[in-house]
C-alpha cells in the first residue's frame, strides 16, 4: 500500500528520474505516511467490529505504550473496566481471556498511531539536518503535524466519552467526526505527497471535468459519514435485503416522527436509507463523468486515476450490497464474514475517496512551488 498512490499516478519514468533526489525520498516518506493512516484506520475498524474501543480505561501516551506484564497488572486493568456500563450491561460475562481479546486492538490501535508518530518525527528531523525540505514544504509539513495531534486528541476525547455508566458503546456522531478528522489528514497527506511527485506535465486544467469531480468527492465525503453513522448504529442489519430494504423501495413513515434532522442523524432505517441512495447516486455520477472525463488523453496520471475511481465505485457499492445481506450473521466480539466484509467495504470507501482527491488534483490549475 505505500506506494499505491505514487505508482497508479506516476507519470514517464524517465522524467521522474529527472526528479530531484531529496523530493522524491520526501514523496516516499509522505506516501509511507499515508499508508500506515490508512491502516491506522482500518485498525480503528476492527476495534470497532470487536467492540475493543473502550477496554483502555486510561490516557497514557508513553508508557500506554506497554501492555500489562503481570497476571496482577491485568487484573487490575481488567477491574477498571468493569467498572463501566460496557461491562456492567453488556459483557458481565467476560473471563479475562475474552478481555485481553478485546484489550489487544484497542492497544494495537493505540501502538499504531504512537509508530506513526516516530515515523513522521525521526525522519523529520533526519530531512531537516540533512536539508531536503524545500520553504514551500514547511507549512504543509506543519500542518500535517498539527492534524495529527488532532486527530489522537479527537481519539481520546471520543473513548473518554464513553467510559461511563451509561453509554454501551462510543456516539456514532463521535466516532463519525473521529473518522472523517481520520480521512482529512489522509487526504491533505496525499495532496502533499502528489505535489512533490507528480510531474506538471501530468496535471490538466479542465474546469468542467473539476467540477464534476469536486461534486463527486463531496458526495463521498458525506457518503462516508454516513457510512460512520451505519457502523456506529450498527444499522446494517436494519435492512438485511436487496435490492428492496425491508420489502419497500422507501421505508413507510421514514420521515413522519421527531423530525427531519432526527431521521437522518439518529433514526436508523433513515441513516441506512440514505447510505444507500448516496451509493447509488455516486455510482451513476461516476460513470457519466468517466465517460466526460475520456476525451483527456494527454496525461497517462490521470487516466489511471479516473480508471481506479471507476473500478472502486463499482467494488464499493457489490462489497455495500454484500455486507448488507450477511449483516444478521454479525456476532458481538467475533470476526466472521461480515466483519471481513466491514472492513473490505471500509477500505474500498477511503481509496475511492482518494483516488477522487488525485483527480482534482491532476484537473486543478498548477501553481509553482520553488
Amino acid at each position: 500500500m505505500f506506494d499505491f498512490f505514487r505508482l497508479l499516478l506516476s507519470g514517464d519514468t524517465k522524467t521522474n528520474m529527472q526528479q530531484d533526489k531529496s523530493t522524491r525520498i520526501v514523496a516516499n516518506w509522505i506516501f509511507l505516511g499515508v499508508a500506515m493512516l490508512i491502516i491506522q484506520v482500518l485498525l480503528g475498524g476492527i476495534t470497532r467490529l470487536t467492540g475493543s474501543g473502550l477496554s483502555i480505561t486510561e490516557w497514557k501516551p508513553i508508557m500506554g505504550a506497554m501492555p500489562p506484564m503481570t497476571e496482577a497488572d491485568w487484573q487490575a486493568t481488567f477491574i477498571k473496566y468493569q467498572q463501566i456500563a460496557q461491562y456492567k450491561f453488556l459483557n458481565t460475562h467476560f473471563t479475562l481471556s475474552d478481555f485481553k481479546f478485546i484489550f489487544f486492538w484497542e492497544w494495537f490501535h493505540r501502538l499504531w498511531a504512537r509508530l506513526i508518530g516516530v515515523a513522521f518525527i525521526v525522519p523529520f528531523v533526519y530531512f531537516l539536518a540533512k536539508k531536503y525540505f524545500k520553504s514551500w514544504m514547511v507549512l504543509p509539513l506543519v500542518i500535517l503535524f498539527l492534524l495529527g495531534a488532532l486527530q489522537g486528541a479527537i481519539g481520546w476525547i471520543m473513548v473518554q466519552s464513553g467510559l461511563n455508566d451509561n453509554d454501551l458503546y462510543v456516539s456514532h456522531i463521535r466516532l463519525a467526526v473521529h473518522f472523517m478528522a481520520a480521512m482529512i489528514l489522509i487526504s491533505y497527506a496525499l495532496v502533499f505527497g502528489l505535489k512533490l511527485s507528480i510531474e506538471p506535465g501530468q496535471r490538466v486544467f479542465q474546469p468542467s471535468l473539476l467540477k464534476g469531480a469536486l461534486v463527486i468527492t463531496s458526495l463521498i465525503f458525506i457518503q462516508l459519514i454516513f457510512g460512520a453513522f451505519m457502523a456506529g448504529l450498527k444499522a446494517a442489519a436494519t435492512a438485511p435485503t436487496w435490492p428492496d430494504i425491508n420489502g419497500m423501495v422507501v421505508p413507510a413513515g421514514l420521515f413522519s416522527n421527531d423530525g427531519f434532522l432526527h431521521n437522518i442523524v439518529y433514526n436508523k432505517i433513515g441513516v441506512h436509507f440514505i447510505h444507500r441512495t448516496l451509493a447509488y447516486l455516486i455510482a451513476f455520477f461516476i460513470i457519466i463523468w468517466w465517460f466526460s472525463a475520456r476525451t483527456v488523453t494527454s496525461s497517462a496520471a490521470f487516466k489511471k486515476a479516473k480508471n481506479t475511481a471507476m473500478i472502486l465505485v463499482v467494488s464499493q457499492v457489490f462489497l455495500g450490497i454484500l455486507t448488507v445481506l450477511v449483516s444478521p450473521k454479525m456476532v458481538a466480539g467475533k470476526f466472521g464474514a461480515f466483519e471481513w466484509l466491514a472492513e473490505l467495504h471500509q477500505l474500498t470507501g477511503m481509496l475511492l475517496l482518494l483516488s477522487m482527491v488525485s483527480v482534482v488534483f491532476l484537473l486543478s490549475r498548477k501553481k509553482l512551488v520553488n
